[in-house]
């Protein structure tokens, strides 16, 4: 069986994510055979499986850094929120159906056996696991019912390293306000601290650290620096919102609609150096932009009618600007959408009425894997026909064309990732700013995988290596 050592952080963004991705990474080249494990995880930004199962991003993530392809046994429970109170539950890449929150807190405990058969499933294959917790171990309010955080690590027996950002600063208190907020038996369990996101000098942190660790009665394992690394985030609580200027000649407008899902679809556009990438929730922001982007989203309809009362609908609906829509966007792009069996909201609602088709939501939910050629595309976009795509589907309902639209410069799509394969990015990009496609573009797979490096680079140089095996019990 494997060996096994888990990340929790003394609140969400303290980094677990990024701290698991690396050291995913950094023991997959020490030669060891490597998992990364969630047991629950709750996000809109998922991803489908070979076999056409879904799961949270973050574990996608993992996976890829440590060199295996994703496996619903890495993340056995998604949570997609569809309103505030409540979310689609996924288990083993299924749905089961939506869940008020007090509804699923009860129902919980039940999955307990199907998070340990994926667990055990996993420590079968491999030498070592890596588990990451959820948001914060002192949720005391969500403690009795726990299958993330200490309640798991118990259940798996693991080893736990408490990782605080000193970043947002405080980071003293949030280890320590962690710590007392255990138990004595949950206390026991975490075997060091680790401060993540350090900028400057570590010396002058020292003498912080010998009193945290006489307080906390507990070693500082390591002060990892803030990393310029770059990789896919799955939660909205994140910066991947944050416009930062740039000098692109292209300007992309991404609506940031309320339940914006997979929005990860973009980060190769954002590391074109052509495109000044923004997310736009205001008319005011808006602009004059050379691309609009409807992204997914998990409440369509809502976010249609959030649209529209917004104003925003008006601004695309008269912008001369291409237009790509993808799942929900592709759907909000239509003339109406349906939801007679109240999937989502209920009720229907008029779309934007640029493409000439209609959706009906259903329960049939559609994942899977798919790839093609782009062929028959008009206006700007005529300069992919011929390239061939790679992404994925997640949607519910049904699309039926209803005729033919006129307008040009507008692309619907289901597809997830349509422009991570080769150089499609650089190639709209670049068209739309007028510069001739350069060959060597940047390839998305190989930057994501140097991005792990960079990150098991500064952990492998931050973080003592030695007391962290001895910890985990590997020779």
């Amino acid at each position: 069986m494997a060996k096994n050592l888990m990340i929790m952080g003394t609140m969400s963004s303290a980094g677990k994510s990024f701290i698991v991705t690396g050291l995913c990474r950094l023991f997959s080249r020490m030669g060891y055979k490597v998992a990364p494990f969630k047991s629950q995880n709750m996000a809109l930004n998922s991803y489908v499986t070979d076999e056409g199962l879904e799961m949270g991003r973050a574990q996608v993530v993992q996976a890829e850094a440590c060199g295996k392809k994703p496996s619903v046994h890495m993340n056995p429970i998604l949570l997609k929120p569809s309103s505030d109170v409540g979310s689609q539950v996924i288990v083993h890449g299924k749905s089961i159906g939506n869940m008020k929150a007090d509804e699923y807190y009860k129902f919980k405990p039940k999955l307990i056996p199907e998070i340990l058969s994926s667990y055990e499933k996993l420590s079968e294959e491999n030498d070592l696991i890596i588990i990451e917790g959820a948001g914060s171990p002192a949720e005391i309010n969500l403690k009795e019912n726990d299958i993330v955080n200490m309640g798991l690590a118990k259940l798996v027996d693991a080893p736990v390293l408490l990782v605080g950002d000193i970043d947002l600063g405080g980071v003293f208190a949030q280890l320590i306000g962690t710590l007392i907020l255990l138990e004595d038996e949950e206390k026991e369990r975490i075997k060091g601290l680790l401060i993540n996101k350090f900028r400057g000098d570590v010396n002058l942190l020292k003498p912080g650290i010998t009193q945290l660790e006489e307080k906390a009665n507990k070693k500082v394992i390591g002060v990892v620096p803030m990393v310029k690394a770059n990789i896919e985030q799955e939660d909205s609580v994140t910066s991947a919102f944050v416009n930062k200027k740039t000098e692109g000649k292209v300007d992309i407008a991404i609506i940031r609609l309320p339940y914006i899902s997979n929005f990860t679809d973009f980060e190769v556009l954002k590391l074109n150096e052509n495109a000044n990438v923004r997310f736009v929730d205001k008319v005011s922001e808006f602009g004059n932009p050379d691309l609009i982007i409807l992204p997914g989203t998990k409440s369509t309809i809502a976010d249609l009618r959030w649209l529209k009362q917004e104003k925003l609908a008006d601004e695309i609906i008269c912008s001369k600007a291409p237009i790509v829509g993808i799942c929900g966007g592709y759907q909000m792009l239509g003339e109406e959408i349906e939801d007679p069996d109240q999937i989502e909201t209920g009720g229907q609602e008029k779309g934007l009425g640029l493409l000439a088709h209609k959706t009906i939501l259903d329960s049939e939910k559609t994942t899977k894997q798919v790839s093609g050629t782009f062929e028959n595309l008009r206006g700007v976009f005529e300069i992919l026909n011929g390239t061939t795509y790679e992404g994925y589907e997640i949607h519910n309902g049904k699309t039926e064309i209803t005729g033919k639209t006129t307008r040009e410069n507008i692309l619907g799509t289901y597809v997830h990732g349509i422009f991570d394969k080769g150089n499609i990015a650089s190639i709209l990009v670049n068209h739309l700013a007028n510069i001739e496609v350069d060959a060597s573009n940047l390839d998305y797979q190989e930057y994501k995988m140097d991005q792990y490096d960079l990150i098991a680079d500064a952990i492998e140089e931050s973080i003592n290596i030695e007391e962290l095996k001895k910890i985990i019990g590997l020779e």
